[in-house]
């Protein structure tokens, strides 16, 4: 998949221009989220597949170098731009990781041109991966071991976007997708029901519930808020009455007061000797009516959860950046009130155990402090990765095996505070060095 113009315009200008120069020293770029959202505690690392993928397969077609030369970019600028390649190497924290505040989700490694030109691919990827989710996330926490469906294919903003939420919501353990394309390619479970135009389309209700079971006998779940909820869900019990359906077999409410239209069908349900009968909820549902649902002891078994998630709608982007901390070996920051920096190339070290993480921001090449492990991993080298990506399981163990280490207060729905991270006395004392070495550099110039 070559991709060379998945980019923005000025890294096409500067990688031209250090190209012109022979500048083809080594840069590193960290690529972090310099402040979450105040609506969350923790993010969840997600994205990397598709900017591993990308990277593998990164160069210029010659129709991409035709539209760069109907941009003004000389015969010289095509020459060097069609010659590249990423070659590099890039540490990640693997997906599913819990990430906080300036810590890199990954670093690049790479002759500058380059390293610059896939900043735009690799923000837009992460960003888009991470904000999802870390919104799904919320929706677990809120969940309590309820089972969850991702819903949200036809809110998200484009079909990526779809495919996203579908990969990431399983990530951090929602059972099931509506999206039937993302369950093909991800090898994920497909769920659905029927839709309120499938029972306006029958003569009654009765005769759209028993074509609906009939036609699928081994996932009837019946819609039944079309009408009249209590009287939908009467006529859901006379169909699996009739029909003799004892499986896989529930009814889903979509609209109006949840909790006791739950109550409701539950009692009917158990009344007429169902109890394997699953309540089913939906309808444009947030993490905190989610989690009202749940506390306030509502009988409902899973949720489909669609527009809210799939938008991210409290905190739909996070501010995630990409800055050079090292070129030709000279370690670089950047003092830009309200954006510094941080020079080096880094890692992350987290502490071991069963405790509340305790995280420390330090060099890569420190030891780091006692009783912790370094989060970041090598997963690239010289171009190539250096195994095969690991699968949405391995990331849902991850993710389950880290938020349970959570800090509680960053777990939070309402009003998370969010963990600081320490910064090593290495880092600290190379930033102090490049600090000056930065200020006196301006001052000659």
């Amino acid at each position: 998949m070559p991709g060379g113009l998945l980019t923005d315009l000025y890294e096409l200008n500067m990688a031209a221009s250090y190209l012109r120069r022979d500048m083809d020293g080594l840069a590193t770029f960290s690529l972090y989220v310099r402040g979450l959202p105040p609506q969350r505690g923790f993010l969840v690392a997600a994205g990397l597949e598709s900017c591993l993928d990308f990277l593998a397969s990164f160069s210029f077609t010659d129709d991409e170098l035709a539209t760069l030369e109907g941009m003004g970019f000389d015969d010289h600028a095509l020459t060097d731009l069609a010659a590249l390649r990423f070659d590099g190497e890039v540490w990640a924290m693997p997906e599913g990781t819990i990430v906080y505040s300036e810590e890199p989700l990954l670093e690049v490694t790479a002759p500058v041109a380059v390293a610059q030109i896939i900043e735009t691919y690799l923000l837009n990827q992460i960003t888009l991966h991470t904000t999802l989710a870390s919104k799904a996330a919320r929706y677990v926490l809120a969940a309590d071991g309820h089972d969850l469906v991702d819903f949200a294919f036809r809110r998200t903003h484009g079909t990526e976007a779809a495919m996203a939420i579908a990969r990431a919501s399983a990530m951090v353990g929602f059972v099931a997708t509506s999206n039937v394309e993302a369950a093909r390619r991800f090898d994920l479970t497909a769920a659905g029901t029927m839709a309120h135009a499938f029972i306006e389309a029958f003569p009654s209700e009765r005769e759209a519930f028993e074509a609906f079971a009939m036609d699928h006998p081994d996932r009837a779940t019946f819609l039944v808020d079309t009408y009249d909820t209590e009287q939908g869900v009467r006529t859901a019990i006379a169909t699996i009455e009739a029909l003799g359906l004892r499986e896989r077999i529930g009814v889903r409410l979509d609209s109006g007061d949840l909790d006791s239209l739950a109550r409701v069908a539950r009692t009917l349900l158990d009344a007429a000797g169902l109890p394997q009968a699953r309540v089913f909820a939906s309808g444009g549902l947030d993490e905190h009516e989610v989690a009202a649902l749940i506390g306030g002891g509502a009988p409902i078994d899973a949720f489909g959860i669609g527009t809210q998630m799939g938008v991210s709608a409290d905190a739909p982007f996070v501010d995630s950046v990409y800055k050079l901390t090292e070129f030709d070996g000279r370690p670089t920051l950047k003092l830009s009130s309200g954006k510094a920096s941080l020079p080096g190339r880094k890692q992350v070290w987290r502490t071991i155990g069963d405790g509340e993480h305790r995280d420390t921001l330090g060099l890569r090449d420190e030891a780091g402090p006692p009783e912790t492990r370094p989060v970041l991993e090598p997963v690239m080298r010289d171009g190539r990765p250096l195994a095969p990506p690991p699968s949405i399981r391995d990331a849902l163990r991850t993710f389950q095996g880290e938020l349970a280490r959570v800090p509680a207060a960053a777990r939070r729905l309402e009003h998370p505070e969010q963990v600081e991270v320490a910064r090593s006395t290495a880092l600290l004392e190379l930033t102090a060095e490049t600090r000056a070495a930065a200020l006196a550099k301006a001052e000659i110039g």
